[in-house]
């Protein structure tokens, strides 16, 4: 079966490195991305409980023409997955014609290991942990639907909404932790964000094949929702590829507005252009560039006030990496150095642009050296023009301490808030002198007050009728 032989690839082509396994999976061609990326996923999770049992079996010294890394799929199908169950093709008989001494062989080695299931043959560093229990989070599409409809919808599917307590941590770790079976949350924070169990499967659900739902990590919504770019903004997503972010930022503008955004990768750009297709968005303009290429005196881009950074990082945060590379650690000294002059180019390059007000700095790295560093650089290139804004003020998971005010960057993880591993900070146009230094200032300087001014247009429009719509 195609499928087998897909995985059989992307298998190969990560042990020679010549790319991660997401990448290797969706330049495969494969039509069911899904399908493939579990399989290859949990072959992978169980590779030296798979060599083990085919070494041990003699599988290829009896199948000569079995490949290495087909024979690896085929047994973790056969014994581990679904058993052939609907597929196997022309490997089927193959492979049932050894079933038995691989099973006993798999037998074997949990007998000499001393354990009963499947999963305890697992090296530690292999097992499901934390990142195994982050939630399914689904961002209802704004564009398209409603948070309501959305709800009522799930619950003629016969699945039941729960009662969840005010956004206080610990106590909405607790509902979440709690969510099990057909049961849904709300979130307190994003109130079109749902909450689902951790092994909910939304893939074939005709309301994200429609567009009406985006799958996306609670975390990497905060980027455009701390953004908060009002309709008929003019935004940058200077690395914009996926495009989750950039359908959410299109949410938030109503489709009302403009969003430049850029990606070099073509074929990440082409699959972010049907994504954004099928989410309704009408009001962003592709170009397959390089950011730091933008210049940030072209007139196209003079009423850019708000500018989205979430460059190419480690991925160290990212559930899906940990699962995909269980052993998978810190990445080496070299690379993290590359990332980060990366990321500081890009970042000193946005807050270049002239009419810029509010800017959201992010990764899905938990390294420092791509985060605070990064920003505190950047700070530091630009005295006094930018600030950190706080934002978030109940977020139970801060900024390191690297540099004063590091303290109003967000971080996440799959321990303290059930999200992926990330980073956020929010820098915003200052009004303190340009010789002081956000890393120098005291953190009472870097958040002033409203000036009277401001003070008094507030007071104005307090006083004014209201012409906007309730919320």
């Amino acid at each position: 079966m195609a499928v087998y032989s897909a995985a059989a690839a992307v298998l190969a082509g990560v042990e020679s490195r010549q790319g991660s396994l997401k990448g290797l999976v969706y330049a495969s061609n494969f039509q069911n991305v899904k399908q493939l990326y579990a399989l290859v996923c949990e072959t992978q999770r169980y590779s030296a409980v798979l060599d083990a049992v085919i070494a041990n079996a003699g599988l290829l010294r009896a199948e000569k023409k079995l490949r290495p890394h087909l024979a690896k799929v085929l047994v973790y199908d056969l014994l581990l997955g679904k058993g052939f169950r609907g597929r196997g093709g022309r490997w089927k008989p193959l492979l049932e014609r050894h079933q038995a001494r691989l099973k006993a062989e798999l037998a074997r080695l949990k007998v000499r290991q001393g354990v009963s299931r499947n999963e305890d043959l697992l090296e530690v560093g292999s097992k499901p942990g934390s990142a195994s229990q982050v939630p399914r989070f689904v961002r209802v599409n704004t564009l398209k639907t409603c948070a309501e409809d959305a709800i009522d919808y799930f619950k003629r599917q016969g699945m039941r909404k729960t009662w969840n307590k005010q956004f206080v941590f610990p106590g909405s770790l607790e509902d979440i932790r709690a969510l099990k079976g057909k049961c849904f949350l709300l979130d307190a924070l994003l109130p079109e964000l749902l909450v689902f169990p951790a092994q909910t499967d939304l893939h074939d659900h005709p309301l994200y094949q429609a567009g009406h739902l985006i799958l996306q990590d609670k975390a990497s919504c905060l980027p455009a929702m701390l953004l908060a770019p009002p309709p008929g903004s003019h935004v940058i997503d200077a690395c914009a590829a996926p495009g989750n972010k950039t359908s959410h930022l299109a949410a938030l503008l109503k489709n009302q507005g403009k969003i430049f955004a850029f990606d070099q990768d073509a074929k990440r750009l082409a699959s972010m252009a049907t994504l954004l297709a099928r989410a309704g968005v009408s009001c962003c303009e592709l170009a397959e560039q390089d950011f730091l290429a933008v210049s940030p005196s072209d007139q196209r881009y003079c009423q850019v006030q708000y500018i989205l950074l979430d460059p190419s990082c480690s991925g160290s945060g990212m559930p899906s990496r940990q699962l995909e590379e269980p052993k998978a650690g810190t990445p080496s000294p070299e690379r993290l150095r590359a990332l980060a002059a990366f990321q500081q180019r890009a970042l000193s390059h946005a807050l270049t642009f002239p009419a810029l007000q509010r800017l959201v700095y992010s990764t899905c790295s938990v390294c420092q050296e791509e985060n605070e560093d990064v920003v505190r650089a950047a700070l530091q290139q630009s005295p006094g023009a930018f600030r950190l804004a706080p934002v978030l003020p109940s977020w139970p998971h801060r900024g390191l301490g690297a540099f004063p005010g590091a303290e109003h960057c967000l971080r996440a993880s799959p321990e303290t808030t059930l999200t992926g591993g990330f980073f956020i900070a929010v820098l915003e146009r200052a009004e303190v002198p340009s010789s002081v230094s956000q890393a120098e200032a005291p953190v009472s300087e870097l958040t002033p007050g409203p000036s009277p001014k401001r003070r008094k247009r507030r007071r104005k429009a307090a006083t004014a009728p209201s012409t906007q719509p309730g919320t």
